[in-house]
C-alpha cells in the first residue's frame, strides 16, 4: 500500500470515529464501540507483505494490594533526601533498609533528559531511588532500560488536587475506595463512578479485534488464570478463552492433552485408546458433530465444538514454538511460581503465534498473596522475588533471537491500591495511589513517569495523605490515562480513545499534553 492511500485511510478511520464518538451521549458505549468497530473494519488494511505487526498487551494483576512504596525506595541519605526523611518516619518498623537496596540508575542530568517525576513534588531535586531487596531483577532490567515504572496511578472519577478537596468531597470520588472487590474491579473496568459493565481489556477487543484479527484462529483475550472483569466485553464483542499453565483447558477426566484418551496425546488423528475413556470420549465427540433442530441444544453443541476445535489450534501454536528449538524451561528455571509457569504459557503462545492467525492478543494473569495486613516484610519479600524473577524469566524468553518479540509485547502491572505509609504494628492496611511495573513494546525504560509522591502523613505541608494521617495517597494519574497510553501503542486511534475510556474527558489528555508525563513510548 503507497504512502498517500495510507493517510488518506488513516484520515478517514480519525473522522469517523470522532463522529461516532460525538454521538455517544445519545447512543450509549455500546453502541459507540460497535459503530466504530465498523468503522475501522472498513478501513482496515493488511500489513505490507513480509511485515510482523503483531502486538500483545499482558497485564499482571498483583491481587490483595501491593505495598508498593516497599518496591519502590527512596534510598538517599535522610539528612539531605527529603523523600527518604519522610519514608522513614512513615514507615517506622516496615522500613527497607537504604544498604540492601539496589539503585536506579535515573535520568537527572545530561546528556539523558532528566527525569520530570519528581517536579510537582520536590521541585529540582532527584531523590535516589532503589528497588525492594529482593527484586534485584526489576533493578537491572530497569537500568538496562527494558523496563520503567509509573508512579502514584489509581482509580479516580476526577482529579483530586488536594487532601481538602476529598475531604470535602470537591468532586466525586470512586465508588467503595480502598475495598478489594471494588478496586480490583474499577481498576480492570477504568469506570470507577459506574456498576460494573465491561473491561478496559475488552472494550479494546471488542474495538479493534476485527480490524486487525480477521485470520485470527483464536480469541484476542487470553485468560490465563480464569474469567475476569478485565477482558469481559461490551456484549457481542470478543469471549475470554482460557489457557491455564499446561495449555487450554480440556475436557475433564482424561489427562493432559487426552492421553488417557487417545493413543496419541493431543492428536485424535492416532484414534482412541481402547479404554473406558477413549470410548467415552469417542461417543461424546460423535453427539457433538451432530446437529439438532432445537436451538439451544445447537448453540450449546457450538460452543464445544468451538472450544475443541481451538484446542487444537493452541495446540498447533505450542508445537510452532517448540520447532522455534527454544528452551522455556531453561529460560524459567528459576521463576518455577505460578506467575512464572503462567508467564512461560504465555512466552509459548507468543512464540507460536503464527498458526494463531491473530495480529493482537490481550492476555491476563492474576496472582493473589498480596494482602499482607500482618507479616508483611516477609511475605511481600517473597512475592517481590518471585514477581521480579517470573518477569525477569519473560523479558530474557522473549528476547531470544528465535523468537524476537520483546519490543512488540508490552507487560504491565496492575494492583487493588498500595499499602498504607503506617504500619498497624506488622503489616499496613489499604491504601490508595501505587507504583506499577511496565516493561516491552518499545517503552522508554530507565525512567519513572507519572509523578513520584510526597510521602507525608496527615495534614503535614504538601501531603497528598487522603484523609486518616496513615498514608492512603491520592493518586495524581489515573488508570484511565495509564490505559489510554497503553491501549494507543496496542492500536487504538486517539480519536476513538474516549469509547474505550468514557472518563478520560475528566482528565488531562496523556497523548496530547505533558502534565500527566506519560510520555512512556
Amino acid at each position: 500500500m503507497n504512502l498517500s492511500l495510507t493517510k488518506k485511510m488513516d484520515t478517514r478511520r480519525a473522522f469517523l470515529s470522532r463522529t461516532a464518538c460525538a454521538s455517544m451521549g445519545v447512543t450509549g458505549m455500546v453502541n459507540a464501540l460497535a459503530q466504530i468497530r465498523l468503522m475501522n473494519l472498513a478501513v482496515a488494511a493488511d500489513p505490507p507483505p513480509g511485515t510482523d505487526d503483531y502486538k500483545a498487551l499482558v497485564c499482571v494483576f498483583l491481587g490483595g494490594g501491593n505495598d508498593a512504596n516497599n518496591m519502590l525506595v527512596p534510598m538517599g541519605d535522610p539528612a539531605s533526601d527529603e523523600a527518604r526523611r519522610d519514608y522513614e518516619a512513615a514507615r517506622g518498623n516496615l522500613v527497607q533498609p537504604r544498604a540492601g537496596l539496589h539503585s536506579l540508575n535515573l535520568p537527572v542530568a545530561a546528556p539523558d533528559v532528566p527525569t520530570r517525576a519528581f517536579q510537582k513534588y520536590y521541585g529540582g531535586a532527584f531523590p535516589q531511588m532503589g528497588i525492594h531487596p529482593n527484586a534485584r531483577p526489576l533493578a537491572d532490567m530497569f537500568n538496562a532500560g527494558d523496563l520503567a515504572f509509573v508512579t502514584n496511578v489509581g482509580t479516580l472519577v476526577h482529579p483530586i488536587a488536594s487532601r481538602a478537596d476529598f475531604i470535602n468531597r470537591t468532586v466525586p470520588v470512586p465508588m467503595g475506595l480502598f475495598s478489594h472487590s471494588d478496586q480490583q474491579v474499577q481498576w480492570q473496568s477504568s469506570i470507577s463512578d459506574k456498576p460494573f459493565s465491561s473491561g478496559w481489556g475488552g472494550r479494546v477487543a471488542d474495538l479493534i479485534n476485527a480490524s486487525y484479527n480477521q485470520g485470527g484462529k483464536i480469541s484476542m483475550s487470553v485468560a490465563m488464570t480464569g474469567l475476569n472483569s478485565f477482558q469481559s466485553g461490551s456484549g457481542d464483542g470478543v469471549e475470554q478463552y482460557i489457557i491455564g499453565q499446561d495449555g487450554p483447558v480440556s475436557l475433564g477426566s482424561y489427562g493432559l492433552n487426552y492421553k488417557f484418551a487417545y493413543n496419541t496425546p493431543g492428536d485424535v488423528t492416532g484414534g482412541y485408546i481402547n479404554s473406558a475413556l477413549g470410548r467415552q470420549l469417542k461417543a461424546f465427540e460423535d453427539i457433538m458433530r451432530l446437529t439438532h433442530d432445537q436451538l439451544l441444544e445447537e448453540r450449546y453443541n457450538e460452543f464445544v465444538r468451538q472450544a475443541r476445535n481451538t484446542e487444537g489450534v493452541v495446540a498447533a501454536g505450542l508445537a510452532a514454538a517448540a520447532a522455534t528449538g527454544v528452551n522455556f524451561d531453561s529460560y524459567f528455571a528459576n521463576a518455577q511460581t505460578p506467575l512464572g509457569n503462567y508467564l512461560k504459557m504465555a512466552a509459548r503462545v507468543i512464540a507460536g503465534r503464527a498458526p494463531l492467525g491473530n495480529r493482537r492478543q490481550v492476555f491476563f494473569i492474576y496472582v493473589s498473596g498480596f494482602d499482607n495486613h500482618s507479616g508483611m516484610l516477609a511475605a511481600h519479600s517473597g512475592l517481590m522475588a518471585s514477581v521480579s524473577q517470573a518477569l525477569l524469566s519473560f523479558r530474557n524468553a522473549l528476547k531470544d533471537p528465535a523468537i524476537n518479540a520483546f519490543d512488540k509485547v508490552v507487560t504491565f502491572t496492575a494492583s487493588d491500591f498500595a499499602r498504607t505509609l503506617l504500619s498497624n504494628g506488622s503489616g499496613s492496611d489499604h491504601a490508595w495511589g501505587s507504583h506499577s511495573i511496565i516493561m516491552g513494546g518499545g517503552v522508554k525504560g530507565r525512567n519513572l513517569y507519572g509523578h513520584y509522591p510526597a510521602l507525608k502523613l496527615g495534614d503535614q505541608p504538601g501531603s497528598i495523605d487522603s484523609h486518616s494521617g496513615r498514608g492512603l495517597l491520592i493518586p495524581d494519574v489515573s488508570v484511565d490515562q495509564y490505559a489510554a497510553v497503553l491501549a494507543n501503542w496496542f492500536g487504538v486511534q486517539s480519536s476513538a480513545m474516549d469509547a474505550i475510556l468514557p472518563n478520560l474527558p475528566h482528565f488531562d489528555n496523556p497523548l496530547t499534553t505533558s502534565t500527566a508525563n506519560l510520555a512512556m513510548f
